[in-house]
């Protein structure tokens, strides 16, 4: 009687419903750019003259994506329209179904937190090829130096 009234295993799909409930959650973007399935993806990381931040974010028009730098965070934010790609809308006249859309379309934000050494007024972002690349260059005083000793 217990299989009839219960097809399926309860218990299972408990613990489906609370992986699926956790990963939504752990997602989540942080200040130190460490959120896992964010759009744009980033690279981060430095050298010993400028901290630089990678954004990969193919099909943008530039002039959607804005860089701010306040108070040592880096924030990238813009939009991606919705719709496909010129080529792919040939024959829009008729009617099209979407089965699965993993494109991310709309508005997106990415927030880095920068370390103390960085020089705000050297700061320059390109965009090429896709690739949104954002470089700080450190402090003169806070590179690394050789000092002659007479």
């Amino acid at each position: 009687m217990y299989r009839t009234l219960f097809p399926r295993d309860v218990f299972a799909e408990l613990d489906r419903l609370q992986r699926d409930l956790t990963s939504v959650f752990e997602g989540s973007p942080s200040i130190r750019g460490i959120g896992r399935g964010g759009y744009p993806a980033l690279n981060v990381g430095s050298t010993d003259s400028a901290f630089e931040v990678y954004a990969f974010a193919p099909g943008l028009d530039p002039a959607t994506i804005d860089v701010n730098l306040d108070r040592g965070v880096l924030t990238i934010d813009g939009e991606r329209k919705a719709g496909l790609p010129a080529q792919a809308e040939a024959g829009s006249d008729s009617k099209r179904t979407v089965h699965l859309q993993e494109r991310f379309t709309g508005r997106f934000r990415r927030v880095v937190s920068l370390p103390d050494d960085i020089d705000p007024n050297a700061v320059t972002a390109d965009y090429k090829d896709g690739v949104l690349r954002v470089s700080v260059q450190r402090r003169a005083a806070a590179q690394p130096r050789r000092i002659a000793v007479n």
